[in-house]
This record gives structure tokens, C-alpha cells and sequence, in this order.
């Protein structure tokens, strides 16, 4: 059992707000984190708990505004809600007719239906909390989290068999039934194909028109794809900097699948030694910090990567508003070096602090323009 890094966060959201929804791809550990919510909070507010895959609990829905209208004074959790979106307009009213905190704590994976729907109906009455993989300052176990990814069951799993058991049965059961269920209307076989095919384009410009060609789809068809994937939360795509600046920069995004059990089992990297001599090395540990530090600092700041046409780039950049706060070389190895387009791409940002982060090396300052720090101790300090 990993206490999990937002728990303490959402009990405060559940008593401000009168609906709270923890969203996230299956398997995370959403109903997880709901039970051990739930018993911080028992002694607060009572609690009635559903889950719609249970035939059971479907059925104390069949008449949803008598059931919900008996426990106005209690915390309903609803696990699974994409399954009944027609409750959303009933939770408004709800609410309207008795708006106090800790009205209903919805549970659902990553549906961009969902999202839509819940955010139509339940506008200015509900506030999302993202649920992903474990964090590396949840387990503080950065080589084996780095490895296996952060889905919860993947990562606690000692035996290796075990291991590659799951997480086969997790990329084939999400593509032929998760997907189709969460609204995904495409060619399954084929967006199963394009998920696997983004694993070596991870820390990469996408081309649509090549994975396409490759596909034999139209470009906005992979497109959709693309877009289906990253809002079921399986693929990040990182915008480019797009600073008011005279030097042509590189406008498409970079993908990277966002866990990197997931990318490992893709790139058919089962051990610490598969990895390190893998040619996608350098772009896992890439992706992995980015995940960490997004998975930090949350939906409170802008994320970006710079590239400009003459060579001039940098990893990684973090903005709130439109100001530059951090520019982020990273690197894996100690004996790093810093390129003349890092330099020039510093100059071009003018970011309060430039900083290197690494696996390993011990914070100390690098030149004039840069400081090192290793991604724990990143992790661990302040903005």
C-alpha cells in the first residue's frame, strides 16, 4: 500500500466543494484513494458509496433522483460515473437545491466524454482532480518507478513473470475494451498499432503525415487518434515555446507516452540492462522527469520545450502566465555537457533561473547561466 501524495489535498476540496471528480486512466488507483478517503473522513460526514460496475448498485439507480434525494446529507461516491452520464444534469440540480460541501465525489477514467459532459452540466459546481501513475515522491524508489512505471499494481508486483502478465493484459484489455467504452469510435486495431508506434517517437517531434503513411490513414484521422489518446491521459503532448520572439521556432509538439512502464513494455525493455543500453535511453529518462515534475507542480503552470530553426533549444520549460520561471536541460549521466544552443536558447527565454537536472549529481552551480541539481532534490525543494 503507497499512501498516495494527493490524498490530504481532495479531503480539503471534498469539504470546500460541493462535488469533487478524481479522473484518471483505469487502474491508477482512483477507487483506492476513495476508500482511504473515505475513512479519513467517517467521522466528518457520512458516506454512501456506489460503484456502477456492480449490477447491484446500477439497480439502486433505476429511480436516481428518489435514491439521491434520501442522502442529501451525505458524501455519495460515485465509482465509475461515465457509465451513467445522465446523472450529471441531475447532480446540478442537486447541488442547486442544496449547495454545502461534500455533496458527491465522482470517480471516472479517463473519458473525454466525461470531461465534457460533467464539465457542461456541473459548470461552476465541480472541481477535477488528476489521478495518475504513483509519483516518484510517493515511493521515493526512482530506479525500480523509473523501470516499471507508476500504475500500482505493476510497480508492487515482485515476480517478473507476474509482471509482463499485467502489463500485456493492460495495453490489450485498455485498446479493445477501455477505449471503446470511454467513446473512442475509431478502428481499435489500428489506434492499438498507433500507441505503440508513438513509443519510438517518444521525446520526439510527431509527424502525423508519416504515422499515417504508416497506418494508411488520413492525417486527421491520426490526428483524432492522437488527440483520443492524450486526453484518455496514455500520451503527453508537450507544446512548443511559443514566446514573442523574431526566431523561427519549431511549432509541432513532442510526444512521449506518458508512463514509463508502458513505454518500456513497447520498446520490449524488461531489465535495468535492457535499458541502459537501449538507444531510447536518454528519451525514457527524459519523459520520466518531465512526468515527475508535471505530476509536482500540477495544472497551475504552463509546460513547454524550446527549438529554434538554427539549433537553439532547451528540454523543458515551466511559465505561470507569461512569465519564464525555470528553463530545464536534462540530462542522465554526471558527465554531462551543456551545448552552445542551450546557451543561446537561455538568452532567447530569459528564464528567472536556468537549472540542469540529473539523476545523480549533487546540486552545485555549473557556469554563470546554470545550476545542477539532481531530480529528487529538484523534486523536493521549492519553485
Amino acid at each position: 500500500m503507497i499512501s498516495r501524495f494527493s490524498t490530504e489535498k481532495l479531503i480539503r476540496y471534498i469539504d470546500r466543494f460541493p462535488c469533487v471528480a478524481i479522473v484518471g486512466p483505469r487502474q491508477v488507483g482512483k477507487t483506492t484513494l476513495s476508500k482511504e478517503i473515505i475513512k479519513k473522513i467517517k467521522k466528518k460526514h457520512s458516506v454512501i458509496y456506489l460503484d456502477l460496475e456492480l449490477n447491484s448498485d446500477l439497480d439502486k439507480l433505476q429511480n436516481a433522483q428518489y435514491f439521491l434525494s434520501q442522502h442529501e446529507d451525505s458524501l455519495v461516491v460515485i465509482d465509475e460515473v461515465q457509465r451513467m452520464p445522465q446523472l450529471f444534469p441531475l447532480i446540478r440540480a442537486l447541488i442547486d437545491k442544496k449547495r454545502k460541501g461534500a455533496r458527491f465525489l465522482l470517480l471516472g477514467s479517463a473519458a473525454p466524454d466525461l470531461i465534457r459532459d460533467s464539465s457542461e452540466s456541473l459548470a461552476g459546481r465541480i472541481i477535477y482532480c488528476e489521478l495518475g501513475p504513483i509519483s516518484l515522491l510517493e515511493t521515493k524508489q526512482i530506479d525500480k518507478l523509473w523501470l516499471k512505471g507508476g500504475f500500482p499494481e505493476a510497480f508492487l508486483e515482485k515476480d517478473e513473470e507476474f509482471y509482463n502478465v499485467w502489463m500485456n493484459g493492460f495495453v490489450r484489455t485498455y485498446m479493445e475494451s477501455d477505449l471503446v467504452q470511454l467513446g473512442f469510435k475509431g478502428n481499435v486495431s489500428k489506434a492499438q498499432k498507433l500507441w505503440s508506434m508513438l513509443a519510438h517517437y517518444h521525446g520526439n517531434i510527431i509527424h502525423y503525415t508519416e504515422l499515417a503513411k504508416s497506418l494508411d490513414v488520413s492525417v486527421p484521422t491520426v490526428q483524432s487518434y492522437v488527440e483520443f489518446l492524450e486526453k484518455a491521459f496514455l500520451i503527453r503532448l508537450l507544446p512548443a515555446y511559443s514566446g514573442n520572439l523574431k526566431k523561427r521556432l519549431v511549432k509541432s509538439p513532442k510526444v512521449y507516452i506518458r508512463d514509463s512502464g508502458i513505454l518500456h513494455h513497447f520498446l520490449n525493455i524488461k531489465s535495468k540492462n535492457d535499458l541502459l543500453s537501449h538507444p531510447k535511453l536518454g528519451a525514457s529518462w527524459e519523459g520520466f522527469v518531465i512526468e515527475q515534475i508535471i505530476a509536482k507542480f500540477g495544472n497551475d503552470y504552463s509546460y513547454s520545450f524550446y527549438r529554434s530553426q538554427d539549433g537553439a533549444e532547451i528540454d523543458f520549460i515551466i511559465e505561470k502566465g507569461a512569465k519564464s520561471l525555470l528553463a530545464i536541460e536534462i540530462k542522465l549521466g554526471a558527465d554531462f555537457k551543456i551545448s552552445k544552443g542551450n546557451f543561446s536558447a537561455c538568452e532567447d527565454i530569459k528564464a528567472s533561473k536556468n537549472i540542469v537536472v540529473t539523476k545523480e549529481n549533487e546540486k552545485f552551480k555549473l557556469n554563470e547561466k546554470f545550476e545542477v541539481i539532481n531530480l529528487m532534490q529538484f523534486l523536493e525543494s521549492e519553485m
